[in-house]
């Protein structure tokens, strides 16, 4: 059977696992791009499901999903909004240091080590299903679409947010973050996995999965913060709805 899993990239991220919580640590650039992206995807679900987005909890009763979670940093965020959490991420170290933080917190989340395609084979389904910064990191992109779909309920939400491939993305995300800011340790990515807005389209519509929006993220250097923008050419935010 195919598999998403590349065990190279999970090696990476697994050399790191210690420093998951550590905001000046190997993970800065993803605490400094969460306040941004988190308010973003609040937003828009509340939109799509009718919620109000000024409530503390608003996304009770919700079941939401989230694909390559690491330790955590997008699921306690979600769970504190009120959903019901499931993460999962292929590493167990990763589901390990993920646990014990949320355990530390007294955070009822669901953790599994776990694949997309694995878990879609229990014909669960969620109204959310987030797939942030992961999808640069799976061996088969189709398969990892597909079975992301396949986790959505009708007329649910699915967010794939990566980085595109752009001259653009190969001098700031690849050789400014890696070589020049040092945010990451080289080697964290590579450059031919990033993925264009469209090789995710061509694959979703064979899935019933529809675009219902396309936000970049930007990144002023001078207040060292992530804004919304229409820049595409980095970081990018695609949410795509169940058709059926």
């Amino acid at each position: 059977m195919s598999s998403t899993i590349d065990n190279q990239e999970i090696s990476k991220f697994e050399k790191m696992a210690n420093e998951w919580w550590n905001p000046s640590g190997k993970f800065k650039p993803l605490h400094k791009f969460n306040p941004i992206r988190l308010s973003f995807m609040r937003s828009k679900i509340c939109q799509h499901f009718n919620l109000d987005d000024k409530s503390l909890q608003p996304l009770t009763n919700l079941k939401i999903l989230d694909i390559g979670c690491g330790g955590g940093l997008i699921s306690e965020p979600f769970y504190n909004m009120g959903g019901d959490v499931l993460a999962i991420d292929a590493s167990p170290i990763n589901i390990e240091i993920a646990k014990t933080h949320a355990q530390k917190n007294n955070l009822k989340i669901k953790y599994l080590a776990n694949s997309a395609e694995d878990l879609a084979q229990t014909n669960q389904q969620f109204d959310v299903v987030l797939a942030l910064e992961i999808i640069e990191h799976v061996s088969d992109i189709e398969l990892f679409i597909k079975s992301c779909g396949q986790l959505v309920k009708p007329n649910g939400l699915l967010f794939i947010a990566t980085i595109n491939r752009t001259v653009k993305s190969l001098i700031m995300a690849k050789i400014g973050a890696e070589y020049v800011l040092r945010w990451l340790p080289i080697g964290t990515h590579q450059y031919d996995k990033f993925v264009k807005p469209s090789e995710i389209f061509s694959i979703a519509n064979n899935h019933h999965l529809k675009l219902i929006e396309l936000t970049g993220f930007s990144y002023n250097l001078l207040k060292d913060d992530f804004y919304l923008s229409q820049d595409l050419a980095v970081n990018y935010c695609a949410i795509l709805e169940k058709t059926a």
